[in-house]
């Protein structure tokens, strides 16, 4: 199949260096925001590209679920893939593909475990179906059929009954810590504005890019 001629020119105001915050996590709020009041559908999701001890890439679709000064924060099984990966290789990068907005934010940097007390606060706050289907899934691992999982769903919800459901062992959040930031802007002819946020021993160092 050839889609060799599927295109669009991007139509934007465009992005200036005066239109930046000093700190990207206060422009990545900014943009977040404004993907939000647009529409955006699920403006939190992002893809999450890790890499195994071979140096093979790895890809998938995650939501953000908190962010401030210290990084940016997903949850997930600590036995699954992506997790097995990141103790292998604790670097991990994020895309916001705002399309909608002819914008994406690309974030890299370092890995580690949130506390337990910050994944508890999550998962406490999780829908019901969401906190038994975490006890449920051996998140990655290989499984017969559909009719197995449902029999355990069955399962984990006579354990519980009623009662809370508490955080499991193997399931909780990882934190990315920013040493690059980058803010993609679209425009016509395919003479984007781009901007790097690179960490510096105090402050951020900001350069524009070429398209």
């Amino acid at each position: 199949m050839d889609i060799g001629d599927m295109r669009r020119d991007f139509e934007s105001d465009g992005l200036d260096r005066d239109d930046l915050n000093a700190n990207p996590v206060q422009q990545f709020e900014q943009w977040f925001t404004d993907a939000r009041t647009a529409g955006i559908l699920e403006p939190n999701a992002m893809s999450l590209a890790t890499s195994d001890r071979d140096g093979r890439p790895d890809i998938r679709t995650v939501l953000l679920k908190y962010f401030d000064d210290q990084g940016f924060v997903f949850y997930t099984n600590y036995g699954s893939r992506k997790a097995t990966e990141l103790a292998d290789n604790p670097n991990a990068a994020l895309l916001f593909p705002w399309i909608g907005l002819n914008r994406q934010v690309i974030v890299q940097g370092s890995v580690d475990k949130v506390s337990k007390s910050e994944s508890l606060r999550y998962f406490a706050s999780r829908p019901r179906g969401s906190q038994i289907g975490a006890w449920v899934s051996a998140q990655s691992q290989v499984i017969t059929s559909r009719g197995l999982l449902e029999q355990k769903v069955a399962e984990i919800k006579r354990k519980f009954g009623d009662g809370e459901v508490p955080l499991p062992s193997f399931w909780g959040g990882y934190r990315v810590t920013p040493r690059r930031i980058e803010f993609w802007q679209g425009r016509p002819s395919r003479l984007h504005d781009r901007f790097e946020y690179l960490r510096q021993e105090q402050g951020w160092l900001i350069q524009r890019l070429q398209p």
